[in-house]
């Protein structure tokens, strides 16, 4: 038999037995020394994977060092399906991995995980098929100090995959600061309250894609901008998600940024649950940097023609923090190509 073996990787179906073969691409020391890295000079690219014919990524781990700040937002991870000429993951290292912010944190869900040391474990658990070849590549576009980097890529490989197998997507986007409005002349309620919304002009887009597929998920960073000793929630921003070029409102239109995170009440805790989570809270007051997560693990949402993801920043997008986000999905290529990722001063993190 030449496909992907039965079933998912549920606990009670461990036991029926699949086909292909278990193989690893890793930054082992071909020497047989103990240097089990890779050094990336500053503005060069190591391809770390180039698989021919068919198969299955099913993990891949990562740590890194590098002595220049910042070097999560400046190191790109990119991945190619099937000899494709643009990529179909174009994400910063430290983004992708599930936690923006140039920073690493200790946190786990169900696809992604950060573990100790201090969250510089990194790990992926999306499954990332192809039919003819994979290549995945790091970029080193720091100014002048080089990026070590171990990693492990497990896959599986088979004489073919079925047809019906999506390939694997993931992009970064950024507005710093979103447009809003200025609070001058306004009560804080009716500045963080008040207008009404009946469209999603303006609001913060975590993914536009094009073609048949389903979208998995997103984590999303603010820093919340505003100075006040007022009540300074950065939430209340509806998502709205429109598919197949629907008009407003959507067919799936939230109640606002908490809740679509699957939390409550403007939270301010840490949380990791495998399909949601609050990596990063903020300070007091929500000042500060915070990051969420949501995966749609057993709710993909699924397109046929074109799917626009989108979130309020604030109600009515009257607030102007910096927002940042990852978006994952599956579809059948060829993909929308990527616009190219802004210049690394575009990408750097405000300071504190």
């Amino acid at each position: 038999m030449s496909r992907i073996g039965p079933g998912g990787s549920s606990l009670r179906e461990l036991a029926i037995l699949r086909d292909g073969r278990r193989r690893r691409a890793s930054s082992y020391d071909r020497t047989g020394g103990n240097d089990d890295w890779i050094i990336i000079g500053p503005q060069e690219t190591a391809i770390i994977v180039d698989i021919a014919g068919a198969g299955c990524i099913t993990h891949i781990w990562v740590t890194m060092s590098c002595e220049e700040a910042d070097f999560l937002r400046k190191t790109v991870f990119r991945a190619f399906w099937d000899g494709e000429s643009d990529p179909s993951i174009q994400v910063p290292i430290g983004d992708f991995f599930g936690m923006g912010h140039a920073m690493h944190r200790n946190f786990t869900s169900l696809p992604l995980a950060m573990s100790p040391q201090d969250g510089k474990s990194f790990n992926c658990w999306f499954p990332m098929p192809f039919a003819d070849g994979a290549r995945l590549e790091v970029t080193n576009e720091c100014s002048d100090t080089p990026v070590t980097l171990y990693y492990y890529v497990d896959y599986e490989s088979y004489s073919s995959i079925p047809g019906n197998m999506a390939r694997f997507h993931a992009w970064w986007n950024r507005e710093n600061p979103c447009t809003g409005i200025s609070d001058q002349g306004m009560t804080n309620r009716e500045f963080q309250c008040s207008g009404k919304n009946l469209s999603d002009e303006g609001n913060y887009a975590i993914l536009e894609a094009e073609g048949r597929g389903h979208y998995v998920g997103c984590n999303l960073n603010i820093h919340n901008l505003r100075t006040t000793d007022k009540w300074n929630w950065y939430g209340e921003g509806d998502d709205m998600i429109f598919i197949d070029g629907e008009p407003f409102p959507p067919s799936l239109h939230g109640t606002g940024t908490e809740d679509y995170f699957n939390t409550a009440w403007c939270p301010t805790q840490e949380v990791c649950t495998p399909y949601h989570g609050i990596i990063l809270p903020g300070g007091p007051n929500w000042s500060g940097k915070i990051t969420l997560y949501r995966y749609h693990i057993e709710d993909p949402i699924m397109f046929e023609k074109s799917i626009r993801v989108t979130i309020e920043h604030g109600h009515n997008n009257h607030r102007s923090d910096d927002y940042s986000s990852t978006a994952y999905w599956y579809q059948v290529e060829p993909h929308k190509a990527m616009p190219p990722l802004p210049p690394v001063h575009e990408r750097l993190p405000r300071p504190e």
